[in-house]
């Protein structure tokens, strides 16, 4: 038996004074305890042609993205404001919520800076990294030791 069954079973006290809070309890558990940090999971991809990156980023508009290259550096930043207000009669409620991010990338140099491109569907942020043409290498030869 747990140890808060147990207070519930030989006690009311306890579960009155949590019945008292509780609209309060559920409230500051919406507001701000159940939010989790904005931390977005990021894959990348690679194939002949270019890179892709997918950034997980759900409940965003295209909007709250911004995206910059510079000196070989891929920065992808957001941030999002909210502001909410409930109007009853007796109470007025209203909440704030801040919520950013920011993360930066090493772009190898074989990556088309002028023509990378994004876009945002479906709470996912896409990045094609296009890679610049390589000359296909010739046929080996021997270089002889001296």
């Amino acid at each position: 038996m747990s140890l808060k069954s147990l207070l519930r079973a030989n006690s009311s006290f306890p579960e009155t004074i949590n019945d008292l809070f509780k609209p309060m309890n559920e409230w500051l558990d919406d507001a701000f305890w159940n939010k989790p940090m904005l931390s977005p999971a990021v894959n990348i991809s690679e194939s002949d042609k270019e890179y892709t990156m997918t950034v997980a980023a759900p409940g965003m508009k295209k909007d709250d993205f911004k995206v910059d290259v510079e000196n070989g550096t891929l920065s992808i930043s957001a941030k999002i404001e909210e502001n909410k207000e409930e109007k009853e009669k007796n109470y007025t409620r209203k909440e704030y919520n801040y919520s950013s991010f920011s993360r930066s990338f090493s772009i190898p140099e074989s990556v088309k800076e002028d023509q990378i491109e994004a876009s945002y569907n479906n709470g996912v942020l896409t990045l094609t990294l296009p890679k610049e043409e390589t000359k296909t290498k010739k046929n080996g030869k021997s270089i002889a030791v001296k």
